[in-house]
Parts: C-alpha cells; structure tokens; sequence
C-alpha cells in the first residue's frame, strides 16, 4: 500500500491566470502547465451548459486536464469538466445543474487547471 507522501506525483508549478473577455463561450490562451480561468460572469441558466476553448501549447493529445471550481460559483449546482483536449487546446464545460432551485449561475467562477503531460501512451 502507498504511503499518502508517495501519492503527491505532480510536481508544484507556478501557474498563471487568464480571465474570459465578452462571454461564457470565450475562449482564452494561457500557456501553462497549471493555472487559474476567471469566466465572465454572464448568466447561464439553470441546466444549461457554456463550452469554451483554452489555448495552451503545453497540452497534447495524450495528455490529462483536469479541471476543478475554486471559487466564484454562485448557482450551488455548477460543474466544470474537460470535454476535449487536443495538441495546443483543451474545451472547458461549465453546466448549470442547480435544477431544483432553477437559479442562474451569475458568478465569475475561477478554475483551477492542472496538464499531466504524456499520461496516456
């Protein structure tokens, strides 16, 4: 069994940060190989998804992305996942799940970003 010490296999990195400019459907560029997206806080209805594009010439194709919500969210529903990720890009999905309460996500939800590099051969 792994001892919780040996389980931290991602070496620490400075990240950068980029913010989106006009809408959730923006994309942004942010060459690292972690970092932090700020969205726009345009609304995005209840069950509703907002795909964007991240521009990074760390990533390819065989590489891992995974994304996680810091801050920002507003709607108490809302996920962020990885749809695509291709050489020099990866799409960001933000979903609205906060169904019940039918609440538009209004915030600017930051996003953590992480690229394992060459994970899958």
């Amino acid at each position: 069994m792994a001892q919780a010490q040996n389980l931290n296999i991602l070496p620490t990195v400075d990240g950068s940060s980029v913010t989106q400019a006009t809408s959730r459907t923006t994309g942004v560029t942010l060459n690292a190989s972690a970092g932090v997206i700020t969205t726009n806080n345009a609304s995005l209805a209840a069950e509703a998804t907002a795909d964007f594009t991240v521009t990074n010439s760390e990533v390819g194709v065989n590489d891992v992305v995974a994304v996680s919500i810091r801050s920002g969210s507003n709607g108490g529903g809302t996920i962020v996942s990885v749809s695509t990720v291709a050489n020099g890009s990866f799409k960001v999905r933000v979903y609205n799940g906060n169904v019940a309460a039918g609440t538009a996500e209004t915030g600017a939800i930051l996003i953590n970003f992480v690229v394992v590099n060459k994970a899958i051969k």
